[in-house]
């Protein structure tokens, strides 16, 4: 009982009036015909949503081309989503998958974090916060089904859900690269990947910005099964029906027990946390830094 109650606290904890205020942005449509307790079938401008309710699963598909960057309006889109689906009762789970062709996402938007003020710089980094906190601590089953590469935010992002598939392609690198750029991963990525590979592993990913190939991620433990790539979509599902076989109230109290404490140390720590990524977001020498990045980019598709 005092579990149960602990969580109902931490999900309400979580609900802070950010998130609160995703209810108002726009792309959202209403209740589908026989919706029942929620909504059956919806999308937005950047997050396609295909519900089998039958199954009880539904396949959240990021779509924000050209490589799923996680701006702030397509991380606003994907926490209504997944919102909605936590209070749709119908669902039990969800599977995270990429619409664009060999990505799953390239992390955060560097956009967003060059050339702005400090106000959205916090606001941008308090939309990561809470993707990661809800995804992290969601009642629902969350599988990856890693179908391209998955860099940086891609990476933490696939590190919240309970189990990944990662199509077995050279090219489909994962992890976090963040010193590759210059920047510091900040303590509660680093943690999602200290409790996913172990201390000593992480810390060698995390010095040498490692991005893993297919077997080495599967060696590391950064993911949990590669397949081929035609079977990411048919591994998850059957991994999805195992996990659901185990009695909800069961697997989520075990969930929160195992990652609470990770969780608490951001919630208890969340302010600072902003208030240091914009104090070194707005150096000069890290805005330079992203600057000429993004110039190399334009340059590359030029």
């Amino acid at each position: 009982m005092a579990l149960a109650v602990g969580m109902r606290v931490l999900t309400r904890a979580l609900l802070r009036p950010w998130a609160r205020g995703l209810r108002a942005a726009p792309g959202r449509t209403g209740p589908a015909a026989g919706g029942g307790d929620g909504v059956r079938c919806f999308r937005s401008p950047r997050v396609l949503v295909e519900p089998d309710p039958a199954a009880g699963v539904a396949v959240v598909k990021m779509r924000n081309p050209p490589v799923n960057s996680l701006s702030l309006e397509f991380l606003t889109e994907l926490l209504i989503s997944l919102e909605k689906l936590e209070n749709d009762k119908t669902f039990h789970g969800i599977i995270i998958t990429s619409d664009c062709p060999g990505i799953f996402s390239a992390g955060l938007d560097l956009t967003e974090m060059c050339g702005r003020d400090p106000e959205h710089y916090a606001e941008y980094w308090k939309a990561v916060q809470e993707m990661w906190l809800r995804f992290y601590l969601s009642n629902l089953v969350v599988i990856a089904a890693i179908n391209g590469i998955s860099p940086a935010g891609g990476c933490l992002l696939s590190l919240t859900c309970d189990y990944r598939v990662l199509a077995n392609n050279p090219k489909y690198a994962i992890g976090l690269n963040e010193t590759l750029l210059g920047i510091v991963a900040p303590f509660w990525f680093k943690d999602t990947l200290v409790n996913t590979i172990g201390h000593r592993s992480a810390e060698r990913a995390l010095q040498l910005g490692l991005l893993f190939p297919p077997a080495e991620a599967l060696r590391v433990g950064v993911v949990d099964q590669v397949v081929p790539e035609d079977q990411v979509q048919s591994t998850a599902r059957s991994v999805m029906a195992q996990w659901l076989d185990i009695p909800d109230h069961a697997r989520q109290l075990t969930k929160i027990l195992m990652r609470k404490p990770t969780a608490d140390r951001l919630l208890t720590e969340r302010d600072a946390d902003i208030e240091n990524f914009v104090r070194f977001i707005c150096k000069d020498s890290i805005q330079k830094s992203l600057h000429a990045y993004l110039e190399k980019l334009k340059q590359k598709k030029g």
